[in-house]
């Protein structure tokens, strides 16, 4: 586990105790982290809907699964597009690079002008959000790990698993959350 000092590009990986709909064994890529708060995008809650039933111009340039994802619960009325910019390119037109080749895409610009400089796209229906020493005081209560991310957790092709896949890659007894049951009063 890292330091909260600032999580920015880490991953929140809900504790078994963090309960409700949305953030229940989710997995948030940490956008940014900072004295003001901290926004995110939730990575393995993909949405029963095609990317090309709300932005069909995107449709096929989206990674599997192209399905818009369940970003986190604020402003679901908005999309952001995340991609990745392989190697150290300059900032491609009509994308805001964060950190470690990864970006927010400007989705008003065509795909065309923006596609040929970025590799890995998803689409997010609004986003995680937390207000100043929020996301701190979560962490301490016990309910997200902080972890390192690898490149390919955002664009996994099994966001299903997710969860669990980061959590087995991590040292000690970390790893072994991996496997417990849904329902721990099945164990």
């Amino acid at each position: 586990m890292v330091s909260i000092d600032n999580a920015t590009g880490k991953l929140l990986v809900a504790t078994p105790r963090t309960g409700g709909k949305i953030f229940r064994r989710s997995v948030v890529l940490v956008l940014q982290h900072d004295g003001g708060g901290a926004q995110g995008v939730i990575l393995n809650h993909p949405l029963n809907a095609p990317v090309s039933s709300v932005l069909p111009l995107w449709q096929d340039y989206v990674t599997d699964p192209p399905n818009v994802f369940q970003g986190g619960p604020v402003s679901l009325d908005s999309a952001l597009g995340l991609v990745t910019v392989p190697g150290d390119r300059q900032e491609p037109t009509g994308v805001r690079l964060l950190f470690g080749g990864l970006g927010l895409v400007d989705l008003d610009v065509p795909p065309l002008v923006v596609m040929p400089g970025v590799a890995g796209l998803r689409i997010f229906a609004g986003y995680a959000g937390w207000s100043q020493g929020q996301l701190d005081q979560e962490i301490r209560d016990g309910g997200w790990y902080v972890v390192e991310s690898e490149a390919r957790d955002a664009f996994t092709a099994e966001p299903q698993r997710l969860w669990a896949t980061v959590l087995r890659r991590q040292r000690g007894n970390l790893a072994f959350v991996a496997s417990l049951p849904e329902d721990p009063t099945l164990n």
